[in-house]
């Protein structure tokens, strides 16, 4: 028995369960027939098992044979959304924020602690970008990007959301320097300071810092971790106050991982058009479905008021900072703001991107990433159950990169940032997701990396802080 073909057969396995060749509750061919069909040994055949058993992906029943497991996580009651009554407001991040971004921790309670294998599908992201530079160098040096971008990429994005079943053209696109850019764009394109702007709470603590920058005013309205927006609640912020536009993430929303229904879709589509506001969606999850991916917000929009904001750094590569936006009626507009505030993208990485997604090499990766994903998800909720309170209440969302936490009442989890930070924990406060001061005993956690062994030791010492 060589660990080679052990290993070999325990791979091949998983991922025939993974791609749901066996669904839940199937028996596994018995081992006589592995053995024949894979030119096995029994001993080879019977670890492989074992190391799938042990992984929680098989139950091994007496005189039956193998099974394929459920591992679908038991969804525990959800965290509660905030009960207190929206009403405009000016915006102050808490400084918080740029201490987690100087640990480059906004995703990762222990950035040191490794365990990410890079993708054979981001090596070959390089060779495209490096084959894309070593063509016609001289015209990237020399000339820059037209403003609304590569048209390439764009092309290659058209396509890309058509799969979605949102039928967008090339022109509709305009190449930005990420989502935040995006969303900065779209603000400045359809608010002026001083204006009312609607985002779900927990909120986006990007979305707010571009508030405060731009002087907007926030109407925080309660949001649902399962399926986000209080629509209610929604409307009945544009019947009291004037309201110039609102920012949604339909598609596993950060902090929380909700999603939102395809009625509830209708009806906040159907509101801004009756109250004539602009919508600024925030797509940057979407890919990110375990499952089937959510049809962006924009294939309801018949008025041209939804603006599409997204980019590659969630679901591809943080460093690539390329994103993109479909500005609407308001796209001319948006092109020219991009013009003045960046001139250009560079050229060699939509050239790469798009060689790089016209080959299916995206798609691929996608397929791949969403599994990793649903994997370190479950990875996360087991360490969670083991290691923190009973009483911790937490979302299980169905795609992104995080969940939301509701601890004990009482308990101020900013207050022990401090604490965590001496351990080499980073931690996200829940008070970061709001501009009221809201969910002090709430915080984010995510999947976005395995959890290894020092991070399960992370998240037990982690739970004792915020204890204590």
């Amino acid at each position: 028995m060589t660990p080679y073909r052990y290993q070999a057969l325990t791979n091949q396995l998983k991922g025939d369960i993974q791609a749901s060749r066996w669904k839940v509750g199937e028996r596994l061919p018995s081992v006589r027939e592995l053995c024949r069909t894979q030119s096995l040994s029994k001993a080879t055949v019977l670890h492989a098992l074992h190391q799938l058993e042990a992984e929680g992906l098989l139950e091994a029943r007496p005189k039956s044979g193998y099974f394929v497991k459920n591992t679908q996580p038991e969804k525990p009651p959800a965290p509660q959304p905030s009960t207190r009554k929206p009403s405009p407001q000016a915006v102050n991040v808490p400084n918080i924020f740029r201490d987690i971004m100087k640990h480059s921790a906004a995703f990762d309670i222990l950035p040191n602690a490794g365990g990410n294998q890079a993708s054979t599908h981001l090596v070959s992201l390089n060779r495209h970008i490096s084959r894309a530079m070593r063509t016609h160098p001289e015209h990237s040096a020399m000339y820059y990007n037209e403003p609304t971008g590569d048209p390439a990429l764009r092309n290659q994005l058209s396509e890309h959301y058509r799969t979605t079943s949102l039928d967008l053209a090339p022109s509709q696109f305009c190449i930005t320097a990420g989502c935040q850019n995006a969303l900065f764009l779209a603000l400045m394109a359809t608010c002026k300071p001083g204006d009312n702007v609607i985002v779900e709470s927990p909120a986006f603590y990007g979305a707010l810092q571009l508030l405060q920058q731009l002087q907007l005013n926030v109407i925080e309205i309660p949001a649902s971790s399962e399926t986000g927006i209080d629509i209610e609640a929604f409307e009945s912020a544009l019947q009291k106050w004037q309201v110039t536009a609102c920012i949604v993430t339909p598609a596993f929303a950060t902090p929380t991982g909700a999603t939102m229904s395809a009625e509830n879709r209708r009806q906040l589509v159907t509101l801004a058009n009756q109250y004539d506001i602009a919508v600024i969606e925030d797509d940057i999850y979407g890919d990110l479905a375990f499952e089937t991916r959510p049809a962006p917000l924009k294939k309801l929009d018949q008025q041209e008021r939804v603006i599409l904001c997204s980019s590659f750094s969630k679901a591809l590569s943080r460093d690539l900072r390329i994103g993109w936006i479909s500005g609407g009626r308001w796209h001319d507009h948006i092109t020219q703001l991009k013009l003045v505030t960046q001139l250009a993208s560079s050229q060699t990485v939509q050239q790469g991107l798009a060689s790089f997604m016209a080959e299916g090499s995206y798609r691929r990766h996608l397929n791949l990433y969403r599994q990793t994903l649903k994997q370190q998800r479950d990875q996360l909720i087991r360490a969670i159950r083991r290691y923190w309170p009973a009483s911790t209440l937490f979302s299980v969302p169905e795609g992104g990169l995080a969940l939301w936490l509701e601890m004990d009442t009482g308990l101020d989890i900013q207050a022990a940032y401090p604490r965590a930070l001496e351990q080499g924990i980073i931690l996200t406060p829940g008070t970061l997701f709001s501009a009221r001061g809201q969910y002090r005993n709430y915080l984010r956690l995510s999947f976005t990396h395995p959890i290894t062994i020092a991070r399960e030791i992370a998240l037990e010492k982690l739970a004792t802080t915020l204890s204590s």
